[in-house]
């Protein structure tokens, strides 16, 4: 995981690929990252909390209105997701966000899920992640937004590997990475999680993306790097 002071941008879209594999099967939590509330396995609910040396993902409260709106109300924000999301207008509109989040959350299964993000030492709420179906195929979109103050403190890229060891751990095969062209920090984060370069994808929201995978034994070698 990259250092204080990196130069992570916005992060990308992550595409959780294909069904459950037969060959994967982890047993407790996996190295700096423990997940409460789950038992595992794919289909059943959604982890509670997961949690990394600096950071917490666990389900959004109404009361993080104004740490979300940090986020998904900046523009700087706005611009790199995908699909297109307008930035959240204003603390009432966030509020409603959330409220709707809340409700929808309640109702998924394993591996599909949103988080807010907090400093683990302070418990400050600094953006959110997500790991929701994306149809037609049979994947799992991954995404994290933060706060731009918290840019380049290599968050983002200890949120994506979180994301992808609660993905594995669910017996997902690999993940995949969407990165908007321009989107340069994010290609230099996605490489730092250990990600692989595929090519150039038009299938998703109607964009040309860069497309970058990794699989679960990338993930144990970029983990140990």
């Amino acid at each position: 995981m990259p250092a204080t002071g990196s130069t992570e941008r916005q992060a990308p879209t992550l595409l959780v690929r294909g069904q459950p594999s037969a060959g994967w099967t982890f047993f407790g939590a996996e190295p700096a990252l423990a997940a409460a509330g789950n038992g595992g396995g794919y289909g059943g609910p959604m982890a509670d909390r997961l949690v990394t040396g600096r950071l917490v993902l666990r389900g959004w409260d109404a009361g993080d209105a104004e740490a979300a709106l940090g986020a998904y109300g900046d523009a700087e924000v706005a611009r790199w997701l995908t699909p297109t999301m307008d930035k959240v207008g204003d603390l009432a509109a966030m509020r409603l966000v959330l409220q709707q989040w809340i409700a929808e959350d309640a109702r998924m299964v394993a591996p599909a899920g949103r988080w807010a993000v907090e400093l683990r030492d302070s418990g400050q709420v600094i953006g959110g992640a997500t790991l929701l179906p994306l149809p037609p195929d049979d994947e799992f979109e991954v995404g994290w937004q933060l706060q731009p103050r918290q840019w380049g403190h290599g968050y983002a890229t200890e949120a994506g590997l979180a994301l992808a060891r609660w993905a594995f751990r669910q017996g997902i095969e690999q993940v995949v990475a969407l990165v908007r062209p321009a989107n340069t920090r994010a290609v230099a984060t996605v490489r730092r999680i250990g990600m692989e370069w595929v090519g150039e994808t038009e299938k998703y929201h109607g964009l040309r993306l860069q497309q970058f995978r990794l699989r679960p034994g990338d993930l144990t070698a970029a983990s140990d790097g």
